[in-house]
């Protein structure tokens, strides 16, 4: 296993904000000299994370276009880059379609049900995906776009709030117990190797500070700033 490769299976990675990072650092035994192997299913429940935020930024966008403030259609635009290369083009092709989707179609129960029904979602997220790409090409969202692309994009976390929470709780879970340990940690080696190919270097840590930067740009990237209130009455 070559260099990116292992840093591929450590945990230590470098947060958004310096509260995080310290976190985060904490979490992985920074100082120790240890590195923590990730496996398959948290590798791709990862990239979901990577998703999420992306996912996080369109709806802070919806809302703003939906007020009177003026939205970064460029950096909205790379988080849809981000979106296409990193989650579509990447880990929805390349490994649930190609890898995790024909296995969990062969297995028993409700489970098997579910690829059909995932393959359909990727499908309508890319013809999301090129609407937003679409629009934010123009360099700016003009006042006739800004109630549809809010829609567009609210509709898109709508659907995969529940895609991703179905993958990550069901169908990952049924493909890992349906492979012996050997055939997991072979599986997770071909997903590196996969990554590999596709990026050139770790795709997951360049995709984070992708991430991160985006959320700079768009003045997320305080995460303090989401703490819920207290409850009233």
């Amino acid at each position: 296993m070559d260099t990116v490769d292992q840093r591929r299976r450590s945990f230590l990675h470098t947060g958004s904000a310096g509260v995080v990072t310290a976190a985060g650092l904490a979490l992985a035994g920074c100082g120790t000299g240890s590195e923590k192997d990730v496996g398959a299913v948290e590798d791709l429940m990862r990239e979901h994370g990577v998703l999420r935020r992306a996912l996080f930024a369109y709806t802070e966008a919806a809302t703003g276009l939906r007020g009177a403030a003026t939205v970064d259609a460029g950096a909205i635009r790379r988080a849809a880059t981000l979106f296409r290369t990193f989650g579509e083009d990447y880990h929805e092709r390349l490994l649930e379609e190609a890898h995790i989707f024909p296995a969990v179609r062969k297995l028993h129960g409700p489970v098997a049900a579910y690829p059909d029904v995932l393959t359909a979602q990727h499908q309508r997220g890319r013809e999301i995906t090129d609407y937003i790409l679409g629009v934010t090409g123009k360099g700016a969202i003009g006042t006739a776009n800004r109630e549809p692309m809010a829609r567009a994009m609210e509709t898109l976390v709508r659907m995969y709030r529940a895609h991703a929470a179905h993958e990550d709780t069901v169908v990952f879970t049924a493909w890992k117990q349906a492979l012996s340990g050997h055939e997991l940690d072979e599986m997770g080696d071909k997903f590196e190797e996969i990554e590999h190919q596709q990026f050139g270097k770790d795709g997951f840590d360049d995709a984070v500070h992708q991430i991160a930067d985006i959320e700079q740009a768009l003045g997320l990237a305080d995460i303090a700033r989401f703490t819920a209130p207290p409850p009233l009455g």
